[in-house]
């Protein structure tokens, strides 16, 4: 049941899937939606300039059939008044013109926005397969686009039968008018019957518009194998970033611990935290902390540090304090100037006693942490944080 629940597609489209489909050049379309704009386009110019574009005409007409001598004797004279008739005929019908390519720009933004795919552009010859042609024309899609243009049928023709009935008085009216009256009164009943049949066209495309949006959201939807394998095409297999975090945490401890031979000191907890410190002479910062871990690690920096003929200390709540509050090759907390510099003095005398013997170092009688550095004492509320440090080396 759960493989058949992942080969479902249950889940909706990612960001990702949405942006390869457009880049495909699929977005969602609405051809009704389309048309209805540019037609409401064309009916509200028609409105507006209709009887300009009506009253221009009458002028073309009436200056096209009548000739003038000079057109007769010179025919590059009718040459220059047909141009001139052609663009006074481009001139009427500019604006509706204006404004249909505008509104045919716009309908994309409707729905989808604009769009150019180079890939759209391109053969697909999956196209030509006669069996997927047979497929798409035995598909629900196919279903739905047959019943939706017997609809936009039926719809159409009943609202210009709707409309031709209203209007059969005024249409026999036309008989008893004159030709000039007539002709403007059967310009406005046509327009009337086209703004009706626009108004039929818009139920359409607001029962279309949402139904394409709804298919393509539906064709893009995802099982869940897919958002697993688009996760991992994305961020990465877990299992080979799981494999590469573990080779630089390799490679950084192994640089970490080759630079251990060259610390001053190792503070130990003793067997939980190592923290390897380094003062450079001449140096004008604070020491540095050049290696530190737990358990396994930090045996291994004690396991170098014995070798190698570092100085081990211990001093549990300042290598704990050092572990949690100092980065890695970053210099120490200012707060643990003053415990460190404890360590360092000791450090450095017992380098000068072994080099040039006379009287041997003491041990320095306490180490102190601020409160709070100690993450044992902020879990635990242990009041103190003064110890007596051991030399193991």
């Amino acid at each position: 049941m759960s493989e058949e629940s992942d080969l479902e597609k249950t889940e909706p489209a990612s960001q990702r899937r949405i942006d390869k489909a457009r880049e495909d050049g699929d977005v969602p379309r609405s051809r009704e939606l389309a048309t209805f704009t540019v037609l409401i386009a064309a009916t509200l110019g028609f409105w507006i300039s209709g009887d300009a574009m009506v009253e221009q005409l009458k002028h073309m007409l009436t200056k096209g059939l009548s000739f003038e001598r000079a057109q007769i004797m010179d025919p590059s004279q009718l040459g220059i008044g047909i141009a001139q008739q052609l663009i006074d005929l481009l001139l009427a019908f500019a604006p509706l013109a204006g404004l249909l390519m505008l509104a045919a720009l716009f309908s994309p933004m409707l729905i989808g926005g604009w769009l150019f795919s180079a890939k759209a552009l391109g053969p697909n010859f999956g196209k030509m397969n006669p069996m997927t042609g047979l497929g798409n024309m035995l598909s629900i899609r196919a279903l739905v686009e047959l019943l939706k243009a017997i609809g936009k049928t039926l719809l159409v023709s009943f609202v210009a039968w709707a409309v031709v009935t209203s209007q059969f008085d005024a249409i026999f009216a036309l008989i008893a008018q004159s030709p000039a009256v007539s002709s403007v009164r059967q310009g406005h009943l046509l327009l009337i019957c086209f703004t009706a049949l626009v108004g039929a066209l818009a139920i359409i495309a607001l029962i279309d518009a949402p139904y394409q949006m709804l298919h393509y959201a539906k064709k893009l939807m995802m099982t869940r194998e897919d958002i697993r394998q688009e996760s991992k095409e994305s961020n990465g297999n877990p299992e080979i970033k799981a494999k590469i975090r573990a080779q630089q945490r390799a490679m950084a401890r192994r640089r970490m611990m080759a630079d251990v031979p060259t610390a001053d000191v190792v503070v130990t907890n003793p067997t939980h935290y190592a923290v390897a410190l380094k003062y450079p002479e001449n140096a004008n910062h604070a020491p540095l902390v050049i290696a530190k871990g737990m358990n396994e690690v930090a045996a291994k920096i004690r396991e170098l540090a014995l070798e190698h003929k570092i100085v081990l200390m211990e001093a549990p709540p300042l290598a704990r304090a050092l572990y949690s509050h100092a980065e890695l090759g970053e210099e120490i907390p200012a707060p643990l100037y003053a415990a460190v510099a404890q360590v360092l003095a000791y450090v450095f005398q017992l380098r000068a006693w072994r080099t040039h013997g006379g009287p041997a170092p003491q041990l320095p009688e306490q180490i102190s942490v601020p409160p709070g550095m100690d993450t044992l004492e902020t879990i635990n509320d242990d009041s103190g944080n003064a110890i007596k440090p051991g030399v193991l080396s």
